[in-house]
Order: C-alpha cells, then sequence, then structure tokens
C-alpha cells in the first residue's frame, strides 16, 4: 500500500544534496565557498573512503559515472533549498556566488542524530580539514584521479581468448 511518502525520491534529491552541502558549510564555518568548491566536496564527503579518508558514504556502485554528470545541478538545487530555508546563505562574489552556513545552520544539523546523518558530519569534517588551505583546481585533480581510477576498475578487460 503506498501513502503520500513512498513517491518522495530522497537519493540526490535537492533534500539530501542541500544537506550534505549544509554539512560542508557548517564543518567550514566561518569559510564561504564558491559553488565549484562545494561540488568537489561533496564528492570528497560521498566517496571519502577513495580518498584514504574514513569509509565511504554511499556504496560504490559501477553506474557512479553518471553521478559526476548530474551532481553540480544537484547541489545548486540542494544549496537553494537551503537557502531557500535560511540555512545558507548565498554572498555576492566576483564570478557568481559564496555560500557560507547561515545562524541556524549549525542548531539544525545538530538535530539531526540518524546514522547516516552522523556518517555526514564525520565526512563533512574530516574532508574540510584535510582540504584546509589546498586549491580548488587542485582539489579536482585529486578527485578526477580517484575517479579514473576507480571507473578503471569496472572497466572490461580484453584478454586474448586463445586459439579459436
Amino acid at each position: 500500500m503506498m501513502n503520500r511518502y513512498s513517491r518522495i525520491a530522497l537519493f540526490n534529491s535537492p533534500l539530501e544534496t542541500g544537506i550534505r552541502s549544509l554539512a560542508i558549510l557548517v564543518a567550514a564555518y566561518p569559510e564561504a565557498f564558491d559553488l565549484e568548491r562545494i561540488v568537489e566536496m561533496d564528492y570528497l564527503v560521498v566517496h571519502s573512503g577513495d580518498a584514504d579518508g574514513p569509509k565511504s558514504l554511499h556504496a560504490a556502485l559501477p553506474m557512479r559515472a553518471g553521478e559526476l554528470l548530474v551532481r553540480r545541478g544537484l547541489i545548486e538545487n540542494g544549496l537553494l533549498l537551503m537557502a531557500s530555508r535560511n540555512l545558507i546563505q548565498r554572498i555576492p562574489a566576483e564570478d557568481g556566488f559564496d555560500y557560507i552556513a547561515g545562524d541556524a545552520a549549525a542548531p539544525f544539523l545538530s538535530s539531526l542524530t540518524a546514522t547516516y546523518s552522523l556518517r555526514l558530519k564525520e565526512r563533512a569534517l574530516w574532508a574540510v580539514e584535510r582540504f584546509t588551505g589546498v586549491a580548488t583546481s587542485e582539489i579536482r585533480q585529486i578527485t578526477h584521479r580517484l575517479f579514473e581510477n576507480w571507473s578503471s576498475q569496472f572497466q572490461a578487460i580484453d584478454r586474448p581468448r586463445g586459439n579459436q
């Protein structure tokens, strides 16, 4: 029997990506991040095990290549959702907007006590601490290298089949 909640998709929804972004910005506070930095940090939070961090938040799935294509738009929608609830503030910057945790962000995030939420907060703190002082362009190189290494594990290997 379906109820009104059974149709809500949470995986990679604006709500999920918004809360992940919120966790990153709370961990980084008072620093503000631009969208590109948040996208890269989000990858590291979700796949922290790939970067020699804590166990990854999400399982390593063969279809992970598709997530790189949609990550930016999903995160931007999540940021806008969190901003509409005054949890994140958008600050005009030279080349767009920067984002910073709002006054209610930390109390809201601390109210989330599910296991997933606790693991998310731990990984956000790890990623921010680990990559403080590292340029976003360097982080992008790291995440792309991690993705390339990871995706090569799932590619079919052509092997000679003998004398056929």
